[in-house]
Parts: structure tokens; sequence; C-alpha cells
């Protein structure tokens, strides 16, 4: 840290989606001194030629190659899959004192073997996979400081894990046939959403895609296991809607006899007590992803059905900010020691 007592950081892949909000919150941040901002393309240009959000006066885009690691505290990694865990695997024992965090999904999975069947990438650091922390930020909020490689969660996997993770450990749900429905703004797809998505009327439409083998069912299936030893059965179903940002998932489950909607809403609120960005709204609320838009906020609302013992939990984030560079900052708040809304206000 700078005498001013500040973190000397870079953002390297700074220019998509992700990398642009995170760029822009870190430039408002009371405790953090961007050093570098870093891409392929585009050397050399300001960063608010893509984003005019961001006024702050900002280091131009510069190659990894003019990174300077010695003088840096914190990286942030905002790369394609398969390239994070290159680059740490390169700095990782040469700068000691360098901490990481990786907003891929390269040290998400904990069996590179799982990794590999989901991703088509042989992992290229395999003994720093133990050296990682999964952090969603409400569930690490001391444990994270153990760990200088911080591996920030898929959006999807965060609405569906606040809801689910308490109650889960609780035993106030059932856990055989749960069915999770989420949809996401486009922008989750990454700017070469064209590429990956064929479907007519791309902008315009709602469209359900990788139903049984969605990349972030293992991510759900490995944090599910952590919180009991009973085999979880679910259902994943993810849609791209017409809309840049916000995630909504719909939660649909049956509740244990001695459970009741009173009880599953004050047990989140108990558990969520000291979390600022997480609001569980009175019963039967009706929520969608408008709220938490722009912000690192989740609202979880808990609902009856027609249907005895059979309820419906809705949680909405922005898939961009509490799903990716939102909690990523949260995260550094934690590994870090400052308040835990610096720069997420």
């Amino acid at each position: 840290m700078t005498i001013k007592n500040k973190l000397n950081i870079a953002v390297i892949g700074a220019t998509g989606y992700t990398g642009l909000d995170l760029t822009y919150l870190l430039s408002t941040h009371p405790k953090v001194s961007i050093k570098y901002l870093c891409a392929t393309k585009n050397l050399g240009k300001e960063i608010s030629y893509f984003d005019s959000r961001i006024k702050k006066k900002l280091p131009k885009i510069t190659s990894l190659k003019s990174l300077n690691w010695k003088n840096l505290d914190l990286a942030f990694l905002s790369l394609p899959n398969g390239e994070a865990q290159k680059l740490i695997n390169k700095t990782f024992f040469k700068f000691k004192k360098l901490n990481y965090i990786d907003l891929s999904a390269d040290f998400r999975i904990k069996n590179p073997n799982t990794y590999k069947k989901n991703y088509k990438i042989t992992h290229k650091a395999k003994k720093l996979i133990k050296k990682s922390i999964y952090s969603i930020s409400e569930f690490n909020k001391e444990k994270i400081k153990k760990f200088r490689i911080i591996s920030n969660p898929g959006c999807y996997p965060t609405s569906i894990q606040l809801p689910l993770i308490p109650l889960i450990k609780k035993r106030l749900i059932k856990l055989d046939n749960l069915t999770i429905d989420s949809k996401s703004g486009y922008s989750g797809a990454g700017k070469n959403i064209e590429k990956k998505f064929k479907h007519k009327n791309l902008y315009n439409s709602t469209y359900a895609y990788s139903t049984k083998n969605h990349r972030h069912i293992a991510e759900i299936d490995q944090e599910f296991s952590k919180s009991t030893k009973k085999k979880i059965s679910f259902t994943f179903n993810p849609h791209l809607i017409p809309t840049f940002r916000g995630i909504l998932s719909t939660i649909y489950l049956d509740i244990n006899k001695k459970s009741s909607l009173k009880k599953i809403r004050e047990e989140l609120i108990k558990y969520y007590k000291n979390s600022p960005f997480v609001k569980i709204h009175k019963l039967n609320t009706e929520i969608g992803s408008g709220n938490v838009m722009n912000t690192n906020n989740c609202e979880i609302s808990i609902c009856q059905t027609r249907v005895k013992n059979k309820i419906i939990i809705f949680s909405a984030i922005d898939n961009l900010v509490k799903g990716a560079s939102g909690q990523a900052i949260q995260n550094m708040n934690l590994l870090y020691d400052f308040l835990e809304t610096d720069g997420l206000k």
C-alpha cells in the first residue's frame, strides 16, 4: 500500500462489460489507486471512451507487458475462462504480497476434472486451486482474509445461493425437486453474445437455453454440498431476456412440515442482519430486477402459492454488480478490512 494508505490495483480485462463496471465503481472507491487498466485492444485510449460514467482521470489502456507487478497490491482479473489461471500461475510465487480477485470461472470449481468437463479447458494451475477461496461475500467475511486468490462467483449462482444456503443449513426446506428458473439481461453473455446466440430477434425476445448442462450447475452443486450431506435435487433453467442488465431467479420449492413462510423469512432476516446488501421483503411482495439495477443489492421475497407447503422465493440482483464487479469489490473490502460498503453505496 502507498503512503496515502491506498491499494495499488490493476484491472486486467478493463473494457468488457464487467471490466467497465468494475473500473467505474473502483474509480469512486476511497481506498484504492488504479495504476493499470489492461486490455488486448484499443491500447492508448481513455477508458471513458467506452463508459461515459467514468469521470475520474485514470491511466490509459495498456497491454499486460507494461504492467509492473512489483508496484501492485491487488489485481482484478476480468478475463475469458482459462486466461486468469495462466497469469496467476506465472506470478503467484514470484510476487508474494500480490493478491488476486478472479471474476472468471477459473478457480470456482475445486475439482479440475469437473472444470475441464464444463469449460473444455485443462486447468493450468491445479496446485493453486487449494490456495483459492470461492467467495460469496456474505458467507466468507472472515475466512476470506486467509487467501490470496479470491474466486468471484457466477451471477446466477449468487442469486440462487443467497436465499437458499441459510435455509438448507437450517433444514427448513425439502431438498428434492427444487426448480430454479432464472432470467438474465443479455449483458451476462458478454460482448460476444451474437457469436454465442444465433436466434432471431436476439435483443427483443426471451430465450431459454442450456437447461440440462449450463456451466453454473456444477458451481451450484458444489456449493450446495458444503451446506448439507444430503443430495439436493434441482433443475436449473436459465433464460436471456430483452434487457441489458439484471437477474431475477424464481425458485420453486417445498417446505418441511415444521416450517412456514414466516419462519423462512425470519431465518433469512436473522442470517443477513449484518449484511448491508441483502434485503428481505415482506411476505408475498412482488419484486423485479428494476430496484437492484446498478447496485450491489440482492432483494429477496418469499411468496405463498395455491399448493399447500409449496412456496416461491424470488431473488433479484444486478448480474454485472452483485453478480460480478460489485461483489468483487465487496470481497476486496473484506480482504483488506475496509468498510464493506466502500465504493458500493
